[in-house]
């Protein structure tokens, strides 16, 4: 069973064996340019900061080629050309049948997303360290364990969704559907909700205003950042006294040009209050959410081996 199941699977291997293979050798090459031009921070952001970004858009792809190309086809097409009926009606049960399946292709997943992610966490640490973003979506999503449950569960939901549809294309949108759906909410709606953020009172300066993304007609801000932090939420702008701070006021000092709305917000003595988890916790958001990943692949996998149970031949 195990050889009949590499066999079916040998040419997916092959081609993302040698896709890996030139992967590797471009992130190697990165690495080491990075680390042998003795760049300073705002210097490799200059330099490498295009290249990391492209890579790390393919590692945020994986995960769905994953699905689409090796867990869609790998029951549906069994079930559209009826090979399915040979294996069954041997000493092989369904289930077994499955199982190996899920086995062999969910390892070459693994083996695949720990290679890359590893590989690219190595190459991008100096940028990342200079950066200090390691809560953004793309950073989080690329890097250490995450990208590794993000792979496996793919692989096991387009493998069910073959099982259950039986064809392979409308399994394949199916998949990216729910996949693409799944990595929109989890940074957006699950992740921020994974520990309680801690809390604090930030001071709105002049300098702070100018390195803000936005400022509205509202008295409120947009784009702080704490350092090494993320920041979940802030609070409207308050006065000293822990008020709101009054639109006529607010609306005078944004009247004018940027520069100067920066330093008349800095001399109101300003501050919000900020929702924001610390650095320190980000090794447990990636296990955290690498659980949670590796849960719904589980019960996917259940789902899977239940209905191949009842379904009809």
């Amino acid at each position: 069973m195990i050889w009949l199941s590499w066999r079916q699977f040998r040419a997916q291997a092959l081609v993302a064996s040698i896709t890996l293979i030139l992967l590797a050798g471009c992130l190697v090459v990165l690495g080491q340019q990075i680390r042998d031009g003795d760049y300073s921070g705002p210097e490799l952001r200059e330099h490498f900061q295009g290249r990391v970004y492209l890579l790390d858009a393919v590692l945020l792809l994986a995960p769905a080629l994953i699905g689409l190309f090796w867990g869609a086809p790998l029951v549906s097409r069994e079930f559209e050309g009826g090979t399915h009926r040979l294996v069954w009606n041997q000493s092989v049960t369904r289930r077994r049948w499955l199982t190996v399946k899920l086995l062999l292709t969910g390892l070459a997943a693994v083996v695949a997303g720990a290679l890359v992610s590893a590989l690219l966490t190595w190459a991008a640490s100096p940028l990342d360290r200079f950066t200090g973003d390691r809560f953004s979506t793309i950073f989080f999503g690329t890097r250490n364990l995450a990208p590794v449950a993000y792979g496996v569960f793919a692989l096991v939901l387009g493998v069910v969704a073959g099982l259950l549809i039986r064809r392979t294309v409308p399994a394949m949108a199916l998949t990216l559907l729910v996949f693409v759906v799944t990595q929109a909410l989890t940074p957006n709606v699950v992740r921020p909700h994974l520990m309680t953020p801690e809390h604090m009172s930030a001071p709105i300066t002049a300098e702070v205003v100018r390195n803000l993304s936005f400022l509205g007609q509202q008295p409120e801000i947009s784009g702080l950042k704490v350092p090494g932090a993320w920041v979940i939420s802030t609070s409207k702008l308050r006065t000293a006294d822990g008020g709101v701070v009054p639109g006529d006021a607010y609306g005078r000092c944004v009247a004018g040009s940027f520069e100067k709305a920066a330093d008349c917000l800095g001399a109101l003595d300003l501050h919000v209050d900020v929702d924001y988890q610390p650095v320190s916790r980000y090794w447990a958001f990636q296990w955290l959410e690498s659980a949670i990943y590796l849960g719904l692949t589980l019960l996917l996998a259940a789902v899977g081996l239940w209905r191949i149970r009842r379904a009809a031949p």
